[in-house]
């Protein structure tokens, strides 16, 4: 059985490494994820053959992306662009999407998404009615979205695995 994991990285990254605090008190500690640990993670929990890892280009992160070539992920790029704030924005939603939907999904049985992003809500469904879905990887209990709720037997939580999973 083939197993593919697609993986956003923005929600990923941030939901493991942001604070989170509710009413100004502090409901969850970031922390930071080795992606390569997290790679070894899923090919021992989940059987997970390839991941992609859908992330925003930027030039200068041109070593961020040998590393992560190298730790085992497949990188699929989104072009950013600058905010008003001059940060860059890549959302990679649609690559996501795009690829677990249609260009990958004839490749695999069974689908890992690693996000806790509402937004998937429509590729959690089709991947279930296909019986393709096998996990949704939430980086953090208190980042998930609500839209996630009915999934709940397919949910994992990494901040339970932090001790495995930091650098």
């Amino acid at each position: 059985m083939k197993v593919h994991a697609f993986i956003d990285s923005q929600n990923l990254n941030l939901g493991t490494s942001k604070d989170i605090r509710k009413k100004g008190e502090l409901v969850y500690k970031g922390w930071k994820l080795d992606f390569k640990k997290f790679r070894k993670y899923l090919t021992d929990k989940f059987r997970v053959d390839e991941a992609f890892l859908c992330i925003g280009y930027i030039k200068q992160n041109e070593s961020l992306y040998k590393k992560l070539r190298s730790d085992g992920y497949k990188l699929i790029f989104k072009p950013t662009v600058k905010d008003h704030q001059g940060k860059s924005k890549g959302n990679v939603d649609a690559e996501l999407v795009l690829h677990a939907a249609a260009i990958q999904f004839s490749n695999y049985n069974k689908a890992v998404i690693v996000s806790g992003d509402g937004d998937f809500y429509c590729l959690h469904e089709y991947l279930e009615k296909d019986h393709k879905l096998l996990r949704i990887i939430i980086p953090n209990s208190k980042s998930e979205s609500s839209l996630l709720k009915r999934f709940h037997r397919y949910k994992t939580f990494i901040e339970f695995e932090k001790k495995k999973l930091e650098r």
